[in-house]
């Protein structure tokens, strides 16, 4: 297994990276883990109500939990890691950060070519006329919310809104899935960080990298699936180990 000054090399020499972050990334700023102790509201499992069937026999229900998310979330700020990936990102001339975040914390860290494979929660979707729009709003003036555009008749829409995320049951973005596998097939660093590595099919990119020549390097608190398969893994804090990468993995 490399070791960090490794890794910096391989960064250095890289003109094609891509980066795979899940939620420790956004751990460290303050936003709970989806499935972790901090994530739990009231008496319910986020796998009860992240789901269309929740939505469609109570949609105040879930927009509650869903204003509640964004209310935590808002008032988080990104985080060392965040940063160094944006300063890669400007520094790097082929670079794609594919996330499984909702939170928004990548792009207020200046990321712009960022892949969203499980949606963004400060979108809402219209399930009536399927416009969406970008609403910042905490909280919410009203839940649950309701479609304003204005249809041909001169008519409000009124249809429901919901939260432009990726529920249980349902597919991820086709385009961006798309652009993540072609990412990864091209990169020549693929770095993961903060994710466990065992939800699919985000799971099977840095896998996809390697076998595509790649070099695989790995940032998480804790060993995961796939830490015996990376080239290089280093467990500890994103926020501290990211910036250590990228002040001396980048081009100038």
């Amino acid at each position: 297994m490399a070791d960090l000054e490794s890794a910096r090399r391989w960064l250095a020499g890289a003109e094609r990276i891509a980066v795979l972050t899940g939620a420790g990334i956004s751990a460290e700023s303050g936003v709970p883990i989806f499935r972790g102790p901090g994530g739990l509201w009231r008496q319910y499992r986020p796998e009860d109500l992240a789901t269309p069937g929740a939505f469609a026999r109570d949609p105040r229900l879930v927009w509650e939990w869903y204003d509640w998310r964004r209310s935590v979330v808002a008032q988080a700020e990104p985080n060392a890691g965040h940063l160094a990936l944006a300063e890669l990102e400007r520094r790097t001339k082929d670079f794609t950060l594919i996330t499984q975040n909702v939170d928004g914390l990548h792009e207020r860290a200046g990321s712009r070519r960022v892949l969203k494979l499980h949606g963004d929660l400060w979108t809402l979707r219209c399930t009536g006329c399927g416009a969406e729009r970008v609403d910042g709003t905490v909280p919410l003036p009203e839940l649950p919310p309701r479609c304003a555009l204005r249809l041909r008749s001169g008519q409000a829409c009124g249809g429901l809104l919901r939260p432009g995320v990726v529920w249980f049951g349902e597919s991820l973005p086709a385009d961006a899935l798309e652009q993540a596998m072609a990412a990864a097939a091209r990169a020549q660093v693929f770095l993961v960080v903060g994710t466990s590595a065992v939800v699919q099919p985000a799971a099977s990119l840095p896998l996809m990298a390697r076998q595509a020549g790649a070099r695989v390097v790995e940032i998480n608190a804790e060993p995961t699936p796939l830490t015996e398969l990376v080239d290089a893994s280093f467990l500890g804090k994103s926020g501290e180990l990211l910036p250590r990468l990228v002040e001396a993995g980048v081009r100038a």
